[in-house]
């Protein structure tokens, strides 16, 4: 993700770091050579273009584009920002369960029961970091987990279902020791429950892309119409024709790249969530319950945080 200040007129011009432009220059340089071929064969042999559909037809078939290419990215966008939400909501409830399992099992008798715990509910958020990362989710496990329960992951399908079963099944039995009552079981079981739906909705993004026929649909059509943009545009712009044909190109392309980044979230491109610091601020609450110093936060790579 780009964090940085808003720059200035000649900085946003040029700037690169987040730019979509590197990841649509090949369709734009294409496009730009595609019509400078074009005007030079029209204006040495203008008899081969006897007949010109002039910009009319362009002029509508742009305007059902842009207005296809919005409805995908605002589609995009809300998949981007209700993952987002779902990673504030995340950290929200870790830092509940860091203020609430102290102040509940506060004696040292409970000591274990309640490092153990607040251990599975930090084992959950890097589980699902590593599931949304596509890395080994057993490894990111390891440090947070008993050896016991490492051992039965190969038989769980999710990590961080194997995380949260566990500090159940911990609560579970301190409520039958008379440790916690039914009220403050209910309390944490709460929280448990949404993290599992935290959890689910941020799979659901993730194992759910969008239709790919309409993005098919909206590449095709968005190649067809900058393809034919120079032969409508040649004989009335002359030499300008490069020029407008890779802006349009450039909007066009850079729209459907741009969609494809926010479609997938939980990745690493310059314009995806920052899982590793977003991560880093949910362990800040469990391991200062813990008593521990954890690492130094994520800092921005040339404006870029991961």
């Amino acid at each position: 993700m780009i964090v940085r200040p808003r720059p200035g007129l000649l900085t946003i011009l040029f700037a690169m770091r987040g730019s979509i432009l590197p990841k649509v220059a090949p369709q734009v340089i294409a496009i730009a050579a595609l019509s400078f071929l074009v005007v030079a064969v029209e204006q040495r042999h203008a008899e081969w273009f006897p007949v010109t559909a002039g910009i009319g037809p362009f002029t509508l078939v742009g305007l059902a584009l842009s207005i296809f290419l919005s409805f995908r990215n605002g589609a995009c966008y809300d998949r981007w920002w209700e993952a987002r939400r779902a990673w504030g909501s995340l950290i929200v409830e870790m830092r509940g369960l860091a203020r609430l399992l102290p102040a509940l099992l506060p004696e040292p008798e409970h000591e274990a029961l309640r490092r153990r715990a607040l251990r599975r509910a930090a084992g959950f958020a890097h589980a699902l970091h590593a599931r949304l990362r596509g890395l080994d989710e057993a490894q990111a496990l390891a440090p947070w987990l008993p050896p016991e329960d490492l051992a039965a992951l190969e038989r769980r399908p999710s990590g961080a279902d194997a995380a949260l079963t566990g500090l159940t099944r911990d609560l579970v039995e301190a409520t039958r020791a008379g440790t916690l009552s039914d009220i403050l079981f209910a309390s944490l079981e709460h929280k448990i429950a949404n993290l599992s739906a935290i959890q689910a909705t941020c799979e659901r993004i993730h194992g759910t892309p969008l239709p790919f026929a309409y993005t098919l649909l909206l590449y095709r059509t968005a190649w067809l119409y900058c393809l034919l943009l120079p032969f409508g545009l040649a004989g009335s712009l002359g030499w300008s024709t490069p020029i407008i044909a890779a802006l349009v190109a450039y909007a066009f392309f850079g729209l459907d790249a741009l969609g494809d980044e926010l479609e997938e979230p939980f990745g690493t491109d310059a314009n995806d969530l920052p899982l590793d610091a977003l991560l880093h601020a949910a362990d800040a609450a469990i391991l200062d319950a813990l008593g521990e110093t954890g690492p130094e936060p994520p800092k921005a790579d040339r404006f870029m945080l991961r």
